[in-house]
């Protein structure tokens, strides 16, 4: 596996990582802990090096997972989590980035992922009642502490993450991102391109929707989002079905599968792009990889793009409630 920096202060990890969410939140139905583990432990092995986890995923339970896991291979990983919410009685109940809470947030993640320092610290969400300046502020002061190596936001906007770069200086900006998700290209990642941060696009695959596998057919469990996200409604998965036939094209030019061209795509859009798939297959794991070693010439990369432009996504990404509580 390659290897891609994420911002310029130093932070290096695999071209692709591992999102480790859906191993226990948001997607049901969830594997066996075994099961997990041997993914978690199979994609160190297959080279990925960095992986994403948070404190609301479970919540609690994903770090908790993904410490015991990796506990093995620590001096060969890299680990994000994330702060930014309060739990209460076991789950999410609004955003809260005030400095004490990030501080509790950050000393109990160090406790269930058993490390002393966190690599990639993110603010999940944006909070409007505190400054970024403040969060910034209080991540430095952790830095400084020991307890993380890099500061990094997530969802967050233009002018937010200038703000918090001047206080200290961003390594990465997670937001979703694919071929079905691009209202970043606006604003959001010529930003982040001239400040040098590292951009880690989750959801690369749309859910799973750009893998092709996912007919209007498709049931969803209870416990699974999608079974609520207007784009997975059955009238918008046929619809967007026209997406797939676009990427399928491409796959059968590249003798290859259409989560490949769907993650090589992101690949090739910035050399400090560094996608995190989520997946709980080890076939799917391995799949995923190999998407690094897909080129697309100049122009098949224009074409691609183009292509895909023209397809209207019908569908929400999320539902209004889940936006303005979790933005998932």
């Amino acid at each position: 596996m390659k290897s891609r920096k994420l911002g310029n202060q130093g932070l290096e990890v695999s071209c692709i990582g591992l999102g480790c969410m859906g191993m226990s939140f948001s997607y049901a139905p969830f594997p066996s802990e075994s099961e997990s583990i041997a993914l978690l432990q199979k994609a160190v092995e297959v080279g990925i090096t960095f992986f994403d986890t948070a404190e609301v995923y479970g919540p609690f339970s994903n770090e908790v997972l993904v410490g015991k896991a990796l506990k093995p291979f620590r001096n060969k990983v890299k680990i994000a989590t994330k702060f930014g919410f309060n739990i209460v009685d076991g789950k999410m109940a609004g955003v809260n980035s005030r400095p004490e809470n990030i501080r509790k947030a950050v000393d109990g993640s160090l406790k269930r992922l058993g490390i002393e320092c966190i690599d990639l610290l993110y603010q999940h969400r944006v909070d409007p009642n505190v400054p970024i300046e403040d969060v910034a502020g209080a991540v430095q002061d952790l830095i400084k502490e020991g307890k993380a190596k890099y500061f990094g936001l997530s969802e967050a906007g233009a002018n937010t993450i200038r703000k918090a770069h001047a206080v200290h200086p961003v390594s990465a900006l997670q937001s979703e991102y694919s071929l079905w998700t691009r209202q970043h290209e606006t604003e959001i990642i010529p930003t982040i391109e001239e400040l040098e941060i590292g951009f880690v696009p989750f959801s690369p695959l749309g859910k799973g929707f750009l893998t092709g596998a996912m007919n209007k057919d498709r049931k969803f469990e209870a416990g699974d989002i999608r079974g609520v996200i207007p784009r997975f409604s059955e009238d918008a998965r046929v619809a967007n079905q026209a997406l797939i036939d676009v990427i399928a094209k491409f796959a059968e030019l590249k003798s290859a599968t259409n989560a490949q061209i769907a993650l090589a795509w992101v690949l090739a859009r910035n050399p400090m792009t560094v996608p995190i798939p989520g997946t709980t297959k080890i076939h799917r794991l391995i799949e995923n990889n190999a998407a690094v070693e897909i080129e697309f010439t100049k122009q098949e990369l224009l074409e691609l793009t183009a292509a895909s432009e023209k397809v209207k996504i019908i569908g929400s990404r999320y539902t209004e409630a889940q936006e303005a509580a979790t933005g998932l």
